[in-house]
């Protein structure tokens, strides 16, 4: 069969849901056409079973048109070797495209994660076939609305009723728009896919109708689909469940209370599970939490109870009497991080004109500004606090339209004292003043219901919180600030935002800590694809992808997603800077054994395009990047270890093309030099032959007279002129009159 049948494609090429479905099957030979419908032939029509097997027991009817047999047998209405057939095509056709990767899951290890399905039990009864205990459809589509956990559900799903030999993949979905042809196709695999993103994942009619006849080939390869739709992507009336594919809706998520209580006991902490189960105030506070904010409540009470601990072994003979007097309880702790602090917020930030008599809670605009410096940094001595309040302060301020007037920098000095608004903002300052707000729940409260009731206040305070940063490291909590406001409502709008505020690497490093984040990690990516269009924003998306590509553990879908917004970076860029920093991503990369089979797959789709100029830039990076990969003797390109791409090729492309050339020879130059340094090997004399090939070839003739030039006064350790032996290989002996090896003529 031709190869061409299917060109590789790029990620980033538009899909077109025309080119699924009856397109392959037509280009298949007759003899492997697939199956037709055979609902309506009769319920006794002839049987043939993958193999020969003894005569069997006689079929027992069960229903209208059901028949058991027993022993494993498969049932076709064709001869079992075209089905066959059909199959490999079609599993054959579909890994000639650019189809979605995923993650292959431990299945042992996620059925041992808590899970509660009270709330999901008669939705998880309507997916499965009474009779033989797995999912009725191929294809099961689950609409939901966000964030009540369908994901679990879908995973849990596939992982109980899926055989045990088969591997669970979650697919990443990164793609502009839901497309039949992305989706992979392989024997017995369980695959749940995620579709979360308004921008690129709404679900059409038309994709759902493409889903019957993937939902016809899965079933061939004895393999399972599950999407998880977020419910206002499901937007068209006419998607109900049609054969094949089973239509499912989830409305709420299981109760919060029992959620964290199996996390808690799932991972060893009985005492603190014990506590929150007494605790008729906890349990309160819990309820009506979805999924995702019940999961993220046990982090809190996790942390709440090593906070408790830590207070409990500190002797009371070291604690002020204000100290033990205002002990808190684990209960105290608990309710503090579980409360989002509404009543009290909307004290300190509301009206100051009160009632008389009462006691006046709000606080001044001052005050504000110093209340956020504390709710990012916790602890840091005064000085730095009483900075961050101040630089906040002249950022709003010169957001203003007008002019700041002389006034407003005399306010501060006029009020209170330093160390009585800090105290009056619920922080303590000791002997060394160091001021200490314990209250890391409360922080997030307040940073987060300033970003939500003060609109305008938005920019200035990602402005504020980029010059705020120390350094551009994840673990750093103005860096996770940054990431929780920018994407607390899932928009690009604030990303955008941050780009023309923060600097690369700073940026990078918060959207690193987001890329992971089963929620926004989508949206980061579709961002990062867009912005890998511009020079302005593609070194953001370069150092993004370099920070992501360094992680060892990173997964394979992940390290894709990286590669193919690099690889637009490459094509869309005309920046010589930004280019290079590509270059230096890919070298890292190449360093990595596990990174060089990315790089491989990067010149293989260059090398095997139709158009190899649109991956070309891309593809000329890598192989570039696999240049400076050593090893004994011959480069490992040209090793026996090499890959399997056409190194000789590469190098001609790269050696014609003025915009490679410099850097190629620079690099050839090192394998030469490495080679010509081994008195005991011939290695010198194989790369020699090998680069002949290339230097030999059409307009490679001002390439050669470079290298050669850049090989003067070099020597082999036998002593070999290595310009000159190039130059009498190169260079046929009726031309040596003509030409000299610096390149000149005579």
């Amino acid at each position: 069969m031709s190869e061409t049948l299917h060109p590789p494609r790029s990620a980033d090429e538009p899909n077109d849901e025309r080119r699924s479905g009856e397109e392959l099957e037509s280009r298949l030979p007759k003899w492997v056409q697939p199956r037709q419908d055979h609902r309506s032939e009769p319920p006794d029509a002839p049987l043939a079973s993958v193999e020969e097997v003894p005569e069997q027991p006689a079929t027992q009817e069960m229903a209208s048109g059901v028949h058991t047999v027993a022993g494993l047998v498969a049932n076709f209405h064709s001869p079992v070797e075209v089905v066959a057939g059909v199959v490999e095509q079609l599993i054959l056709e579909t890994r000639k495209r650019d189809v979605l990767e995923g993650e292959e899951l431990d299945r042992e290890a996620f059925l041992k994660q808590p899970f509660v399905r009270d709330a999901w039990v008669g939705a998880w009864r309507e997916t499965l076939d009474p009779d033989t205990g797995g999912l009725r459809a191929s294809v099961l589509v689950v609409v939901a609305p966000r964030a009540i956990g369908a994901t679990t559900f879908a995973l849990r799903l596939l992982a109980e009723h899926t055989a045990p030999s088969t591997p669970l993949v979650k697919l990443q979905a990164d793609w502009n728009s839901p497309s039949r042809n992305r989706l992979p196709l392989e024997e017995r695999r369980a695959f749940q896919l995620d579709l979360k993103d308004p921008d690129t994942d709404r679900v059409s009619a038309d994709f759902l109708a493409s889903l019957g006849k993937h939902a016809e080939h899965l079933a061939d390869c004895g393999s399972n689909l599950v999407l998880t739709v977020a419910q206002e992507l499901w937007d068209a009336p006419g998607l109900v469940s049609r054969p094949g594919v089973q239509v499912l809706r989830l409305t709420e998520p299981p109760a919060a209370g029992s959620v964290v209580e199996a996390h808690l006991e799932a991972g060893g902490h009985h005492e603190p599970a014990r506590e929150i189960k007494a605790s008729t105030q906890a349990r309160s506070q819990l309820h009506g939490l979805n999924a995702v904010e019940a999961v993220r409540a046990v982090h809190r009470i996790l942390a709440v109870w090593e906070e408790h601990r830590l207070n409990q072994q500190v002797p009371s003979l070291l604690r002020s009497g204000a100290e033990r007097d205002a002990a808190k309880t684990f209960e105290d702790r608990v309710l503090d991080a579980l409360s989002d602090w509404r009543g009290e917020l909307d004290e300190l930030f509301g009206d100051r004109t009160v009632a008389s008599g009462r006691t006046e809670r709000s606080l001044a605009i001052e005050d504000r500004y110093l209340l956020l410096a504390l709710a990012v940094r916790q602890s840091a001595p005064v000085s730095l606090v009483s900075a961050g309040a101040r630089q906040l302060q002249a950022a709003v301020e010169s957001a203003n339209s007008g002019p700041t007037t002389g006034s407003a920098a005399q306010a501060p000095f006029a009020g209170r004292g330093l160390r009585r608004r800090i105290q009056d903002v619920g922080a303590t300052v000791d002997g060394r003043d160091v001021v200490l707000f314990d209250r890391p729940a409360y922080g997030r409260a307040v940073l987060e219901y300033v970003w939500d009731n003060y609109e305008d206040m938005r920019t200035p305070l990602l402005g504020w919180l980029a010059k705020l940063a120390d350094r551009p490291d994840p673990t750093d909590p103005v860096v996770r600030t940054l990431a929780s406001l920018a994407l607390r409502h899932s928009t690009r709008e604030h990303l955008n935002k941050l780009a023309e505020l923060v600097a690369s690497d700073l940026l990078g490093a918060v959207l690193r800590t987001a890329v992971y984040d089963e929620h926004v990690g989508r949206l980061v990516w579709a961002t990062l694809y867009q912005w890998a269009d511009t020079n302005g924003s593609a070194p953001i998306v370069v150092s993004t992808c370099r920070l992501v590509l360094a992680d060892p553990d990173v997964g394979s879908a992940v390290a894709k997603m990286a590669v193919v917004r690099l690889r637009r970076v490459a094509q869309r860029t005309n920046d010589p800077a930004v280019r290079q920093s590509v270059l230096t991503v890919f070298e890292e990369l190449a360093r990595q054994p596990k990174g060089r089979p990315r790089l491989v797959a990067e010149v293989r789709t260059w090398q095997q395009a139709e158009n190899a100029s649109r991956n070309g830039r891309s593809g000329n990076l890598a192989f570039l990047a696999l240049m400076s990969v050593d090893g004994p003797g011959l480069p490992w390109l040209l090793s026996a270890d090499a890959p399997e791409i056409d190194v000789q090729r590469a190098l001609a492309e790269l050696l014609g093309d003025p915009d490679t050339a410099v850097e190629t020879i620079s690099r050839i130059t090192g394998w030469i030099h490495s080679c010509a340094g081994d008195a005991d090997s011939d290695s010198y004399g194989q790369l020699r032959d090998q680069l002949l090939v290339p230097l030999r070839g059409h307009r490679m003739f001002q390439a050669g007279m470079d290298l050669m030039q850049a090989l003067t006064g070099s020597v082999t350790a036998q002593g070999v002129n290595i310009a000159e032996d190039f130059y009498q290989h190169l260079v046929g002996a009726p031309f040596h009159k003509l030409f000299v090896p610096d390149g000149t003529a005579r």
